[in-house]
């Protein structure tokens, strides 16, 4: 009430939207691993998934092949979305995320339900999460991922230490002239000595 009236000249600009806008629905497929938890959690019935299984050889010899879940279909009919986020929430994965795009109307009802590869699409336009308090305490697995690395960074370092050391003793060995040995006189026999 105190403050003026601002019209937004909506389509020619557009909105400044909050950065946790519910807009569309996008998709990471790598991160996906058809556990159908977003489908069976969802109130409304709207994401579809369609996978088969596939036998994986066994990674070393003497193991044994194991099956994985291989994603055919992932879709979301957006007119029968309520946008409550269930799905994004109870993703194991992170696999679904909130894009802050809102305008994909369509003049016909079926192309409201879109197929992965336009979730996949609308992954470029889902905003970077917001940068953590300064005071906070780093997550463990970028603590323990950053302690691995470090571990590899100084075995590797090591390694090119006593690489480099081992390449200047031998360069060094092969540029320094040969000693030649003291000649030596044959040992006098006692007949020379008797002779002398």
């Amino acid at each position: 009430m105190t403050r003026k009236t601002v019209t937004e000249q909506y389509p020619d600009v557009q909105p400044e939207l909050p950065p946790r806008t519910r807009g569309v629905i996008g998709l990471f497929e790598e991160n996906c691993t058809v556990c159908m938890l977003c489908a069976r959690e969802c109130p409304d019935w709207c994401i579809y998934i369609d996978s088969h299984k596939e036998t994986v050889p066994a990674a070393a010899p003497g193991g044994r092949e194991r099956s994985r879940n291989v994603l055919d279909r992932f879709a979301i009919d957006f007119s029968l979305c309520m946008y409550c986020g269930i799905c994004i929430e109870v993703c194991p994965f992170d696999a679904l995320f909130w894009s802050p795009e809102f305008e994909y109307a369509e003049t016909d009802i079926r192309d409201l339900t879109h197929e992965r590869d336009k979730l996949r699409e609308w992954m470029w336009t889902v905003p970077a999460p917001p940068a953590l308090d300064p005071g906070a305490e780093e997550p463990k697995e970028v603590a323990a991922a950053r302690k691995t690395a470090d571990k590899l960074a100084a075995a590797q370092a090591t390694e090119a230490t006593e690489t480099a050391q081992a390449t200047a003793a031998t360069e060094t060995a092969q540029a320094a002239p040969p000693t030649r040995a003291p000649h030596a006189t044959p040992a006098e026999t006692p007949e020379q000595e008797g002779n002398a």
